[in-house]
């Protein structure tokens, strides 16, 4: 199954559910044309039961996204003030409810409103070519809404600090993201889009309410106090670990581990 969009690419096949990014000659930066098909294909994602796993890439080498297409201007600058809504709020999965886990591919520069998708991505492998930064403080900006998706990652607030204020002047690399948690794992870019369909692959194969169960139980714990994200886990686990779901989706191969 695939789709025709104007600024992403988007194809479903064996339970996996492709994004690609496809505006390589601007670095895959985003307009609200992009922002608009993404909250579409997110919804595609959500509601098909086929789907069990996404893989969100970009096309290019120079760059994974480089945030907002300033040429493109302010889409959103006419409206109320008290109406308007953050322009990348709906670029990633978990904003659009998607409970399915995602898989991430970056490569080259992931630069400001980039981190919009890869905050919100389950597991995030670099090429070593890449590097992240925040062109926000170079341009008079507030960086707030990036930098605070960084934080519900796990990265430490300095890192976050540091990645915030330094600007354009500091990069930080694929290395120092896996160090400081920011992506799970680095591999040569000619093997960044065969390992990333590797790891969907396998995930495609569990079972997807348990899979689906297991991402929505784990991301709204970092909205809640340790004891209630408990309690909502255990609720979880009594709805999705019924028998019937259980035998739903069994997997189709038996894989032999992977090992880093």
């Amino acid at each position: 199954m695939s789709h025709s969009y104007e600024t992403i690419e988007f194809d479903i096949a064996d339970y996996v559910a492709t994004i690609t990014l496809n505006r390589p000659d601007q670095m895959n930066s985003f307009t609200e044309t992009m922002c608009n098909e993404m909250q579409e294909v997110w919804g595609i994602v959500r509601d098909t039961d086929d789907v069990h796993v996404a893989v969100l890439r970009a096309n290019g080498d120079r760059a994974f996204c480089t945030g907002i297409d300033i040429k493109g201007g302010m889409w959103w600058g006419d409206q109320n003030i008290w109406n308007h809504a953050d322009p990348g709020e709906y670029l990633g999965p978990r904003t659009n409810k998607v409970w399915k886990p995602v898989v991430c591919a970056v490569q080259g520069m992931c630069a400001g409103g980039g981190q919009y998708m890869v905050n919100e991505c389950d597991i995030v492998v670099a090429s070593e070519n890449a590097t992240f930064f925040d062109p926000h403080a170079n341009g008079g900006i507030v960086s707030a809404l990036e930098p605070i998706g960084m934080l519900h990652r796990g990265v430490p607030l300095g890192e976050v600090l540091r990645w915030a204020l330094m600007g354009t002047e500091e990069r930080i690399t694929a290395e120092t993201a896996m160090r400081i948690g920011l992506v799970t794992e680095v591999v040569p870019a000619d093997q960044l889009r065969l390992r990333v369909a590797d790891i969907a692959a396998q995930i495609a194969d569990r079972n997807p309410i348990a899979i689906q169960g297991t991402v929505r139980a784990i991301w709204e714990s970092l909205e809640m106090a340790p004891h209630m994200a408990k309690q909502n886990g255990l609720a979880y686990t009594h709805i999705g670990n019924k028998p019937a779901a259980v035998r739903q989706g069994e997997p189709r191969v038996n894989r032999k581990p992977t090992f880093r």
